[in-house]
């Protein structure tokens, strides 16, 4: 009987990790086969980081889980987020002698007796379709590792919403828990003294991350050697001022963040004085053309930052999408931006009461990638406050976010090339509720600001989840408001495509030469 030489298999597979398909037939056989092209087929594990939420004893936290109904047909698996690893106090010694271990280990488990459950997750997700929340008023409120798998991992979302009625930091801070990543770009920070910035870096593995900050103005990058060589311990989260690692005071500010060995989520919280305080997420990779989807109709202010990574300046377009066309604002329709130096503009109240997104392209041809985000306002005066809109890709398939309520959520939807036709899916309830499915047609070139239809007899909160189902690309955002004090907090998430489904190599094998 013949036998086929493993290494011939072997070589096969690795072909199709290479070329995205791959065909095996034994030696000598005349005709190849078809290659068949690679296969998309549901995640098997997630990864999300969130950061500590807050450090004020008059803020309320609310993490959510969700995972949408798929059509994976693996092991039912779980979704857990975790508490980090508290990090040791400063002046306690990490190198304790041995002869100590033993009460130290009395004194852990005592604590643990005193707090039960603080070593268990906080939010367990069982099952796809319905959300899971918890809540927290903890001022030392750990970071959060979570991990899911199975039928849970493809398209796993987390949100964390924090309310924080008073003080420097009042604000409705909102963040879609981020996946480990070793590259992050933030414009929008800033190092002046109205601002207390902070860049959250979260280790998810069981070895040291080491991290490099660099900070970028308006005349270049600022001088800051207290942002080199972060080290972040495993399962570990650590919080930097953005202001103290560096002497110049800037308002507008690029912070890049990238590792020299691991990997991190990272996310910066802005506070600024008298004016509110929110999550700033990365923006996209740096692309040629951006999209910053979902201002909302009543903004007051809208502050567009910008940077070009490369060696390369750029002269991009500064499009609004608004309601029924696109247009540029008028005396803004170009932004000029010097190669790594950031750039911005007021485009004040550009949305002029309806509801609109940022479409950034080059002026012509080929341009420079950038990256960006908007610094929007609601209110005035005392009862302002602030949210972020940083430049996302695109829906694609799917795309979720979780902690909607039943009043105070809106869905921008954004179609910036073409007509498209997308599916909006309400979950259940969290504690109770049927979902419920709409179609909306978003017209090229405009923005759909959508009110979305609660599931039945909602319970608790729910989850949004938008497919696209023709035309596209389509761009989303979620603006979640909660009333506080008489001012209307506010914060928005992107929706960006949840990566649920991954290519995989189809490889043929053809076995019949093996018979006698």
């Amino acid at each position: 009987m013949k036998s086929t030489p493993l290494s011939l298999i072997a070589g096969a597979v690795a072909l199709a990790a290479v070329t995205g398909f791959a065909a095996l037939t034994a030696p000598g056989e005349g005709e190849a086969p078809e290659a068949k092209a690679a296969a998309r087929l549901p995640v098997e594990r997630s990864s999300l980081l969130c950061p500590a939420p807050s450090s004020s004893d008059l803020a309320d936290t609310t993490y959510t889980s969700f995972t949408p109904e798929g059509e994976s047909d693996g092991e039912a698996g779980t979704a857990e987020l975790n508490p980090s690893v508290p990090l040791p106090a400063d002046d306690e010694d990490p190198a304790a002698g041995k002869d100590e271990e033993k009460g130290e280990e009395k004194e852990e488990k005592e604590e643990k007796d005193e707090k039960p459950g603080a070593d268990k997750p906080v939010v367990t997700l069982k099952d796809a379709g319905k959300p899971v929340t918890a809540d927290t008023s903890e001022s030392d409120a750990p970071a959060l590792i979570g991990t899911a798998t199975g039928r849970l991992a493809p398209g796993w979302t987390a949100q964390q919403t924090t309310t924080t009625a008073a003080g420097e930091a009042r604000g409705l801070l909102g963040v879609s828990c981020t996946a480990p990543d070793t590259d992050f770009w933030f414009p929008g920070a800033g190092t002046a003294a109205t601002r207390q910035d902070y860049v959250h870096l979260t280790n998810p593995d069981d070895t040291a991350a080491v991290a490099d900050i660099e900070l970028f103005g308006p005349e270049g990058a600022l001088e800051s050697d207290a942002g080199e060589g972060i080290t972040v311990p495993p399962r570990s989260s650590v919080a930097l001022l953005i202001p103290t690692l560096t002497s110049e005071a800037v308002d507008d500010v690029t912070v890049h963040v990238t590792t020299r060995t691991g990997r991190v989520g990272a996310v910066v919280r802005v506070a600024e004085n008298d004016a509110g305080s929110d999550w700033l997420t990365a923006s996209t990779d740096p692309a040629e053309t951006l999209v910053l989807p979902g201002i909302p109709a009543d903004a007051t202010s809208v502050h567009l930052v910008a940077f070009a990574p490369g060696e390369d300046d750029a002269d991009v377009k500064v499009q609004l999408m608004g309601k029924n066309t696109t247009f540029a604002p008028v005396g803004n329709d170009t932004l000029h931006i010097k190669s790594r130096m950031t750039a911005s503009v007021d485009l004040k109240d550009v949305t002029r009461g309806e509801p609109g997104s940022i479409r950034l392209s080059p002026v012509d041809g080929d341009g420079t990638p950038v990256v960006a985000a908007l610094r929007v306002v609601r209110g005035k005066g005392a009862k302002q406050e602030i949210a972020y809109i940083p430049a996302t890709g695109p829906v694609g398939d799917r795309a979720s976010v979780a902690d909607n309520r039943a009043k105070g959520s809106v869905l921008s939807l954004t179609a910036p090339s073409g007509t498209a036709k997308v599916e909006v899916t309400a979950s259940a309830g969290s504690e109770g509720g049927e979902k419920t499915v709409k179609t909306y047609t978003v017209k090229g070139g405009t923005t759909l600001e959508v009110t979305p239809e609660v599931p039945s007899g909602l319970k608790g909160g729910y989850a949004l989840t938008v497919r696209t189902q023709s035309g596209g690309p389509v761009h989303a955002s979620r603006t979640l408001t909660v009333t506080e004090g008489g001012i209307q907090m506010f914060t928005v998430q992107t929706l960006p495509d949840d990566g649920g489904t991954v290519e995989v190599p189809a490889v043929e094998q053809d076995l019949s030469v093996l018979d006698d």
